[in-house]
């Protein structure tokens, strides 16, 4: 199975560290891993080129190396801080960029998808509810499979990496693929 998994954090805090145990669990498996604070994706800026070119995004940035591993994948696990009851601006980017493949290019039903975050708040807390939300209309949308939904809560950076019991549920998410 090939997996893509997007990290959505701009710093090597407890998302990484998540996203870190989801891969070592899932090692078997073909990982295509991007960090999106290295992996700088522009925002959308609506211009429609892509329409024009297939699919293809005319920005000089990382999208088109991102939505194509994106294409070729079994599964997709998107890792995002909780930021004002929502992702990441760096997920959101290339989020918002896969408006290019799937309208223009591609249609990629039955993507099995991942989602762990992670907030300073309780799991049971409204963000993580509005981000579940969130990624059920995406998944809705793009007739893709969302396989599990996994909400931590730490607050301080690195605060994760001293929290075992959250580090093995994410080294066994992938069996959820």
């Amino acid at each position: 199975m090939k997996i893509v998994v997007l990290n959505g954090s701009p710093r090597k805090g407890n998302t990484h560290a998540l996203l870190k145990a989801f891969m070592e669990g899932a090692n078997s498996h073909e990982i295509y891993y991007f960090d999106l604070s290295i992996e700088k994706v522009q925002p959308c800026e609506a211009c429609d080129a892509c329409e024009k070119l297939n699919g293809i995004c005319i920005h000089e940035d990382a999208t088109n190396e991102i939505l194509s591993a994106i294409i070729k994948a079994d599964a997709i696990v998107f890792g995002s801080p909780v930021y004002w009851w929502g992702i990441s601006a760096q997920l959101k980017a290339i989020i918002d960029k896969m408006y290019a493949f799937h309208f223009y290019k591609y249609n990629l039903p039955g993507k099995k998808v991942g989602l762990i975050t992670v907030g300073g708040d309780d799991v049971d807390a409204l963000q993580y509810q509005l981000i579940s939300d969130q990624f059920k209309c995406i998944t809705d949308f793009l007739k893709w499979d969302f396989q599990f939904d996994k909400a931590f809560c730490a607050y301080d950076i690195g605060e994760i990496q001293n929290d075992k019991d959250s580090l093995e549920i994410c080294r066994q998410l992938h069996k959820k693929l």
